[in-house]
């Protein structure tokens, strides 16, 4: 098949075009910046640069790539002040919602008859009442935290658009926590070193519940989806969704870091906001017994007990 990759140089487009090329298809890589097109043709892509904000742009390197599959991989995310959680995921936040209905457009026009986006199934998505693992049929959180509201409508947006898209097979896959290289879950980069330094707190009963994925794991569920997914929602997460209070030492074990300290739910809220007290306290973890029935997929990493090590 002919794979159109928007976000082809991002953390999960770097482990995803090496295995669409493995895997017999032809990739025409997105990129926002004249420089990655050197690292789209050594991993085997035919590079195209396009701003994903540009409905004329995007619908030109659409147009020339005439693809039989969309990848929609796009986000822009950096540090990330809980505190300021919308405005410090902005740009993804556009990217979900402009972006989105840009590729829908451009591939619309062409006749593109599979898209497969991703979602978020790892933080923030589920509603945060009855049992703590969420599976696709459940309810997304209708009433985030006041910092959080634009991002989780844009997720809602994206959703919403992608599996409404008639016209096409639209495929959300909503992906964990990623953890591993080029993520920030990873040797020297932001949150193993909020952790290594002691500066990711328990909050509270720390009983959220998380789900990670490592990111090679996630590129393999995304080209089962590509090649085999039916239209419908995925979660694409390890085996082992757990509470903050389990994971989080456990990290800081694995780093040589000392016990993370225990604030109360008011003092986590003077320095990371609702947004981080809902995130350390409240947060549902998802199941990938979809993903694995239908799309024939195991993760290499089942669990991030195993996994943070081998990252």
């Amino acid at each position: 098949m002919r794979v159109f990759l928007a976000g082809a140089t991002g953390a999960i487009g770097k482990q995803l075009v090496p295995r669409l090329v493995a895997a017999g298809h032809e990739v025409v890589g997105m990129t926002h910046k004249q420089s990655n097109q050197a690292l789209l043709e050594e991993r085997g892509a035919t590079p195209v640069v396009a701003d994903a904000l540009d409905p004329d742009q995007v619908a030109e390197a659409v147009g020339r790539a005439s693809p039989d599959v969309i990848v929609h991989e796009l986000t822009a995310i950096g540090a990330v002040d809980l505190r300021h959680f919308d405005r410090d995921f902005a740009l993804t936040n556009r990217l979900r919602t402009e972006g989105t209905d840009h590729l829908l457009s451009a591939g619309r026009a062409v006749g593109v008859r599979r898209v497969v986006a991703q979602g978020v199934g790892g933080y923030a998505a589920y509603a945060r009442t009855g049992g703590g693992v969420k599976n696709e049929e459940d309810p997304l959180d209708q009433t985030p935290a006041r910092e959080m509201r634009q991002t989780q409508a844009a997720i809602r947006h994206l959703e919403e658009a992608v599996l409404g898209a008639e016209w096409t097979e639209g495929i959300v896959l909503r992906y964990g926590v990623f953890y591993g290289p080029s993520t920030s879950m990873a040797p020297g980069e932001d949150q193993f070193e909020l952790v290594r330094k002691r500066r990711f707190p328990l909050v509270g009963d720390a009983g959220g519940v998380w789900s990670f994925i490592h990111i090679a794991d996630a590129a393999e569920a995304t080209l089962a989806a590509i090649e085999n997914g039916r239209p419908g929602v995925y979660n694409v997460v390890d085996d082992d969704p757990a509470r903050v209070a389990e994971w989080l030492p456990a990290l800081a074990q694995e780093l040589g870091a000392k016990e993370p300290m225990r604030v109360p739910r008011f003092v986590g809220r003077l320095f990371a906001g609702e947004a981080g007290v809902v995130l350390m306290t409240e947060v549902r973890g998802a199941s990938n017994a979809k993903a694995k029935r239908e799309l024939a997929w195991r993760p290499a990493h089942p669990s991030w007990r195993h996994g943070f090590a081998a990252a």
